[in-house]
């Protein structure tokens, strides 16, 4: 099932399992069993008409409703909200639990997923940066395994196949560095919702997520995940500008020997190796031509400017209801900035006086999590509405 199927990594996703599945020759091994997103009924219509899930969901009440008219004629059931979400995420007829939804409504399915013992397919940052602790406990004592879709953590994945973890002495995030590499704080005054959605090299990806990549909070979340998801010492991963995408992550092992994986920019790689991980399946994604890559440059991101990377680091290493804290702040700001409410620079002023005054508590329940995630949200948007 795919969490999110109307999203950016939702719909690549669907383009892969329809492409596998031809180069099988629909032999069945990919049935999509429940397609589930916010609130885009016109695709999440022709999604259903297109593969014939069981289930489909649309977090709204009444647009489920109007869901549910407009597919009586196939037989798909239609539910709401985030219990119809919680429902699927854990039913006893699905394998694969792909989550692709956005922001930290995307914690509670994830939970309910690993709890029935699925393998899970994770692209949701928010889901380890609130609770990893929570998360990577419920996958241990359900035997559930937890598969990264994001390009960075794919590459991991794939770089320590074989390896001995103990031998695992750095990680290295790479980044685009987004569309401001090399502004200044002073050069920001002015940006606007359009400047902070050119993304680079990844055109197609969702608003907030891009907007995360702008700030480099993308890099932050992921270094966050990274260390749950790999057992590595946040002072021990390392990000670095990678402008061209070509390099996706890199491994350094005790005798200091690397491992890099490479390929041209394209999500629909990674999101076919993590539904068919540990296997590599023929497919028609555009070669690389190393011939053709001009040049394969690196730099240490500015950290003056863009904060959020080492803000996230601290956030990881006091742990506690910090990091939920941060990642609530951050996305509360982006949708104010999406919003025109804000200025681009309020998100970091915004996310970091929100880290600076919480009152952080160690080893907290989930109620608790949500609970701070309630009211960093709250307090932010509430000054803006």
């Amino acid at each position: 099932m795919i969490l999110g199927s109307t999203g950016s990594i939702g719909t690549q996703s669907l383009e892969v399992i329809e492409a596998m599945a031809e180069m099988r020759g629909f032999d069945g091994d990919y049935k999509v069993f429940a397609l589930c997103a916010n609130n885009n009924i016109d695709l999440i219509e022709a999604q259903a008409r297109k593969f014939k899930p069981e289930f489909c969901v649309l977090y709204e009440d009444k647009l489920a409703r109007d869901l549910e008219v407009r597919l009586k004629d196939t037989g798909v059931r239609v539910l709401s909200g985030i219990d119809g979400i919680n429902y699927i995420a854990a039913h006893e007829r699905a394998d694969y639990v792909l989550n692709a939804l956005m922001g930290q409504i995307g914690l509670l399915p994830t939970l309910n997923a690993l709890r029935a013992g699925k393998t899970l397919g994770i692209a949701n940052k928010e889901t380890l940066v609130a609770a990893g602790e929570i998360v990577m406990r419920a996958a241990r004592e359900n035997n559930a395994q937890i598969v990264p879709v994001d390009s960075e953590h794919c590459a991991i994945l794939q770089c320590i196949q074989g390896e001995n973890l103990s031998e695992v002495e750095k990680l290295r995030l790479t980044a685009s560095g987004g569309p401001f590499y090399g502004k200044a704080r002073q050069d920001l005054e002015r940006v606007t919702v359009a400047d902070a959605l050119k993304h680079p090299t990844y055109p197609h990806m969702g608003r907030k997520i891009t907007v995360d990549s702008a700030t480099l909070m993308n890099k932050g979340l992921e270094l966050i995940e990274a260390y749950w998801l790999f057992g590595t010492m946040p002072d021990n991963i390392e990000i670095l500008i990678h402008r061209e995408s070509i390099i996706h992550s890199f491994v350094q092992f005790t005798d200091k020997s690397v491992k890099a994986q490479l390929s041209l920019p394209d999500m629909r790689m990674c999101i076919r190796y993590a539904l068919t991980y540990n296997k590599r399946e023929k497919c028609k994604a555009a070669e690389l031509d190393l011939t053709q890559v001009k040049n394969l440059s690196f730099a240490k991101p500015d950290d003056e400017t863009f904060i959020f990377p080492e803000l996230a680091r601290f956030a990881i290493k006091e742990g506690g209801t910090l990091p939920a804290v941060m990642n609530a702040a951050n996305e509360a700001a982006v949708g104010l900035f999406l919003q025109e409410k804000i200025r681009f620079l309020d998100i970091f002023d915004l996310v970091e006086k929100a880290v600076g005054q919480h009152i952080n508590k160690k080893n907290p329940s989930l109620e608790y999590i949500l609970y701070c995630i309630e009211e960093t949200n709250n307090g932010i948007t509430r000054h803006f509405i």
